[in-house]
């Protein structure tokens, strides 16, 4: 009697423990795993835990190795020992690295030495400031240097006002030895002052370390470069988008081969992530979003030979395939994630085309949680077209029930919305919440066809606005929805979204809720720093006055034009560090929401930039995003 009252309440206990929901407090104890590559012997893939503290307003890391066929992870302190070092060139002679380098003045006390308390910044041309930081006349330079202890470093840039690695993101991954260490090949975009932020033409050049004279290996190419690295057999390869000004255009992988360049997915309707070659050098295995997921696909390189070229998908499933690590005879191993589950590292088998998981740092918790359910729908727009729409419902969903439904509103605009895992805008997280989230794949995202892609680009508030709509009003049919309790959310374009859907919603939703969005076309030209981007989504400037379709940019589709219809609450959330889409949009779309009389919240966090990186501001901006969804929804 007393074994079977002890094991009822050991399964009463794991019911009640399956029963618990993410929490903000939870998404950030979650550990982050990065994968760094394989090791040496190529028999373990090694990997960074990334785990941030709350109390600490920070977060620590630690590094794993784990078998390539599975078992248990090992801690280790130094990647040096186990990891190939890239920087070293390929005969072991020369390390590469970079550095900042303090060329131009720009600071009152560059002018004026004797004036050492003065705080000015002095500027002839744009690009004086880059995503969050000001520019200060210091530029990313690449240097090499003698493999040996006190060497001295030789900059391969010496004396020219451009950034490699890139800012703001780039990293050691924008410079490569050449296969025979003579060189080195590196991405920079040579443009200064205003044709710097007017432009996306990154180039790829060559420095050779025994004439020390630079080449241009992509100059007859105008848009980004980006991404070099040599096939086994020693082809350069890199992703390539066409158009200048572009920067959401079609990325290709391009293979030059005795001196001929292919472009190996020419002729596929879609635009690669990352890329990876097989060993023998005869495929090159790519990411790409399908179809609101992200997929992993293969093309064969033919050469000089007349073999067809062919991409085709290898993978399949409501995850995401991320980035791409290495092989492991007939596995690769890739990270990989859902809405519901954050990265891991998984395995593929290329032949038998079965998953195995390989690193287990957050398994525990989430099987304690009752976790969410995505759902696929095709919902018909209003100019005919098929349109993929994932609906999150709560854990424990019941159908008989009716649950308070938020639209959410993708950034961009050109971004995927695919299984991706965010620790911000958590789909998991708002389900727990007790919300129906739905979230269109609507115009103007990668993965259903290039033409879909592009047509966001010049009609901002155009069909987009009517495939939002088209997504919630289907949604909203189910019996589940509560029709009289729904919200809009979202954030940089899809904030955009939420103050234009506030001027035209026809009282559809209850509340609203914008995070670092754009409200005013005009002021947003004057203020962002990559005003390449406004040049081409929006077709021009405000004072081309004959230019139609710029002023429609700027009238028909200003948020700000059309402030007099709103009449909901509405959250505006921003960054004061956000140099995309500045301050000002968030205060003059928070100033005229008090001056209309309408419940308006302001929450400003004057040390973030486009995104909420801190932990306890992390916390805070959950906080309010749920407490504002709890007072007006």
């Amino acid at each position: 009697m007393k074994k079977v009252l002890f094991t009822t309440l050991i399964m009463m206990s794991l019911n009640a423990i399956g029963q618990n929901v993410m929490s903000p407090e939870l998404l950030w104890k979650l550990g982050r795993v990065t994968a760094l590559g394989l090791s040496k012997d190529e028999k373990n893939v090694v990997f960074k835990v990334s785990t941030p503290s709350v109390e600490e307003n920070k977060s620590s890391s630690k590094f794993y190795t784990l078998p390539v066929n599975g078992g248990t992870a090992t801690e280790i302190k130094d990647t040096k020992a186990i990891l190939a070092d890239k920087n070293v060139s390929p005969d072991g002679k020369f390390l590469v690295y970079n550095e900042e380098v303090k060329l131009e003045k720009v600071l009152g006390k560059d002018f004026y030495p004797s004036l050492t308390k003065s705080d000015a910044q002095i500027y002839d041309g744009l690009d004086y400031r880059h995503w969050d930081t000001w520019n200060e006349g210091k530029f990313n330079h690449v240097f090499y240097k003698e493999n040996k202890e006190g060497a001295t470093g030789i900059d391969i840039l010496k004396g020219e006002n451009f950034d490699s690695p890139q800012k703001p993101f780039g990293g050691d991954e924008d410079y490569i030895w050449s296969p025979d260490g003579k060189s080195i090949l590196y991405v920079c975009k040579k443009k200064a002052g205003t044709q710097y932020a007017t432009s996306t033409n990154t180039n790829i050049y060559e420095y050779n370390l025994e004439t020390q004279k630079t080449t241009n290996r992509t100059e007859d190419n105008l848009g980004y470069d980006t991404a070099p690295q040599f096939s086994p057999t020693g082809n350069l390869t890199w992703l390539q988008m066409k158009r200048d000004g572009y920067e959401a255009d079609k990325n290709d992988i391009i293979v030059e081969f005795k001196g001929i360049k292919t472009n190996l997915t020419a002729n596929w309707d879609g635009t690669v992530d990352n890329f990876m070659w097989s060993k023998d050098g005869k495929n090159v295995y790519f990411v790409a979003p399908v179809d609101g997921t992200k997929q992993l696909f293969v093309v064969n390189f033919p050469g000089l030979t007349k073999m067809a070229i062919q991409v085709r998908q290898i993978t399949k499933g409501d995850f995401d395939v991320n980035d791409l690590v290495g092989f492991a005879g007939d596995d690769i191993i890739v990270t990989r994630n859902d809405m519901n589950h954050a990265p891991e590292i998984y395995s593929f088998n290329l032949k038998k085309n079965t998953w195995k998981q390989l690193s287990n740092v957050n398994t525990d918790t989430y099987k304690t949680l009752a976790l969410s359910k995505t759902e696929r729908r095709y919902v018909t727009t209003t100019d005919g077209k098929k349109m993929l729409v994932w609906v999150i419902l709560p854990p424990n969903f019941d159908a008989t029930k009716k649950y308070p439904t938020l639209l959410f509103c993708q950034g961009g605009p050109q971004s995927a919305l695919t299984q991706s895992y965010s620790f911000r805008w958590n789909f998991s997280l708002m389900a727990a919440k007790g919300y129906v989230v739905v979230a269109p794949n609507r115009r103007g995202m990668p993965g259903h066809g290039v033409e879909w892609n592009e047509k966001i680009s010049k009609d901002w508030g155009g069909q987009v606005m009517d495939d939002y709509l088209s997504a919630i009003d289907d949604v909203a049919k189910e019996s589940y929805v509560d029709k009289s309790r729904l919200g809009c959310v979202g954030a940089s374009y899809g904030g955009y979204s939420v103050f234009y859907l506030a001027g035209i919603h026809n009282n559809r939703f209850k509340t609203f809720i914008a995070h670092d969005g754009v409200f005013n076309t005009v002021s947003m030209l004057g203020t962002t720093e990559e005003v390449f981007f406004n040049n081409w989504d929006f077709g021009g400037a405000y004072w081309e006055k004959d230019n139609a379709v710029a002023q429609k940019a700027y009238t028909t589709f200003n948020p700000a034009t059309m402030v007099e219809k709103w009449n909901k609450p509405i959250l505006i959330f921003q960054g004061g560090k956000d140099f995309r889409v500045p301050i000002g949009q968030g205060q003059e779309a928070f100033q005229a929401a008090q001056l209309r009389g309408i419940k308006s919240r302001f929450v400003y966090f004057p040390d973030e930039n486009h995104w909420v990186l801190k932990p306890q501001n992390a916390q805070v901006w959950q906080g309010e995003f749920f407490k504002w969804l709890n007072e007006t929804l």
